[in-house]
């Protein structure tokens, strides 16, 4: 797990996030933590995705039907808000490695431990599909092993991505080559026997480190799941070959169901009888163990306070109809959460969140700096010795000591990192652009805003700031008072009063100019 960065956000629903557990294609998943210690798996898409009206509806409805596979080996889903800015689900965190970790840490697992992966996880897809779903996108790095057996996870995203016009411009349905069944590559009906189809590709590579379609290139892996025979390897023998072999018929009317599979494994006693302790190897065994002590140590860090350590309100996120996410689900599964914000009332999660998962940093950001808590403000009473008088640039013109490139971390009021920004301050007097910034959340969207000078007093700029060009779908466009104040050090402090950004602050560094 890696530890969260400034492009990360600190909460997502009633989630306090702990560290980035991964990323792919689809989105970033997150370690999460809420209020009542239940720690969960929080995926984020990516932006993007947000932006398709279609990608939204198919998520909302595969929500809803994950919520609904709640079988012994799959991790289940807790909580969701398909409406937020940047749609997100938490699922239950499982504290084990996924199956490709797996294999390249230790190599080809031993033949009673992927008899026991195939019951569980074809005991998992019987409850799919008895529930009329199809996974479609079983394959190594969906299958988590934990110590009390596996888990198949990653139910909705990869249905809900299919049809979302930036991933089928090449034609391809949503699936991962090499582990894809053909009917899928060919765009075919899709049924239940897609499934077993990957879960042989599945235990071909548990068994033998190896991939049964090898290649180099999508392009290669797609033409021989369609085209030719698996490579199965020699470690792959007696029975288990044979059930692997039958579940990578060509035609999905020759591949067994996933129950008559779990009885060929498992029988008489199902799954869970070879899921006992042992079932995983020694090696293995170890690292889970050792995963599951770090969870039980972590915590989030606290936030700064001058008063001292204090914990960061969690807040649910809005969506985008102002309803808080989870509204209307069973309280069991949704922990209610109430900020304890210092008025004790409950506010606007930050907008960086993905972009605040509820809005965007943005091209606009500030809250009034106090001058009178500055050395040499009204505030400050130490006595100094007078300053020597230094040659002053013609009133209301932009001090040349801030004219360049300036770079820093943005930080919300509450203290929640929220991305980075980078602004140019250019020559200029009252009532000219003379400050142009970017904002970047999480290294995938730029806000950019400019701002119009207003006044300059005792060692600060104060100016108005807008959007600059076309408003983008995840930034905030709220015009706010903008200021920079030259410190001490060289740097600049940076604020702004714009309440959807969360009213943040930043130190920035020259880089340039």
């Amino acid at each position: 797990m890696q530890s969260l960065s400034v492009e990360d956000p600190q909460v997502i629903g009633a989630y306090r996030l702990l560290g980035r557990l991964g990323a792919g294609g689809m989105g970033r998943v997150y370690l999460g933590r809420s209020a009542g210690g239940r720690t969960v798996a929080v995926k984020v898409v990516h932006p993007h995705f947000a932006l398709d009206e279609q990608f939204r509806a198919r998520f909302r409805r595969e929500v809803e039907s994950a919520r609904r596979v709640g079988g012994a080996w799959t991790a289940p889903v807790l909580d969701a808000d398909p409406e937020a800015a940047v749609p997100w689900v938490a699922t239950g965190y499982v504290a084990g490695p996924s199956l490709t970790q797996a294999v390249a840490e230790v190599g080809p697992l031993p033949p009673r431990t992927v008899r026991a992966l195939g019951a569980g996880l074809a005991e998992a897809l019987a409850a799919v599909h008895g529930l009329g779903l199809v996974h479609r996108d079983v394959k190594p790095s969906n299958v988590l092993l934990a110590l009390d057996g596996p888990r198949l996870i990653d139910f909705g995203i990869a249905r809900a991505v299919e049809g979302t016009a930036s991933l089928t411009s090449t034609g391809v349905s949503i699936g991962s080559p090499g582990y894809m069944a053909p009917e899928q590559i060919l765009g075919r009906p899709v049924t239940g026997a897609a499934d077993v189809f990957s879960l042989g590709a599945v235990l071909a590579y548990a068994a033998t480190g190896e991939p049964p379609f090898p290649g180099d290139s999508s392009a290669v892996l797609l033409y021989k799941v369609v085209h030719e025979d698996p490579v199965l390897g020699p470690a792959l023998t007696g029975p288990l070959r044979e059930l692997v072999t039958s579940c990578l018929a060509k035609a999905p009317e020759a591949r067994p169901a996933p129950a008559e599979l779990a009885h060929r494994l498992a029988a008489p006693d199902g799954a869970s009888a070879l899921l006992g302790p042992g079932w995983l190897p020694g090696p293995l065994v170890e690292r889970v163990s050792r995963q599951a002590v770090e969870l039980l140590d972590l915590e989030a860090a606290p936030s700064p306070s001058p008063d001292g350590p204090q914990m960061r309100p969690v807040r649910r996120l809005r969506t985008r109809n102002g309803e808080r996410a989870g509204q209307g689900q069973d309280p069991a599964q949704v922990p209610t959460v109430t900020a304890t914000a210092t008025a004790g009332t409950e506010r606007r999660i930050s907008c960086t969140l993905v972009l605040t998962i509820a809005g965007a940093l943005a091209a606009a950001t500030t809250a009034l700096f106090v001058s009178d808590l500055l050395p040499g403000g009204d505030g400050d009473t130490t006595a100094r010795p007078p300053a020597a008088t230094a040659p002053q640039p013609p009133s209301g013109t932009v001090p040349k000591e801030f004219i360049g490139t300036w770079t820093g971390s943005v930080i919300q009021s509450d203290g929640t990192p929220n991305g980075t920004m980078t602004s140019t301050v250019t020559a200029g007097g009252p009532g000219a652009y003379v400050v142009r910034t970017s904002y970047s959340v999480l290294g995938v969207l730029e806000c950019r805003s400019k701002a119009k000078l207003t006044s300059v007093a005792g060692g600060k700029i104060t100016l108005e700031e807008v959007t600059d060009g076309e408003k983008k779908a995840l930034c905030t466009g709220e015009k706010a008072t903008v200021t920079y104040s030259l410190a001490a050090d060289g740097k600049l402090a940076f604020t702004s009063d714009d309440p959807r950004g969360g009213r943040p602050t930043a130190t920035l560094t020259r880089t340039g100019g």
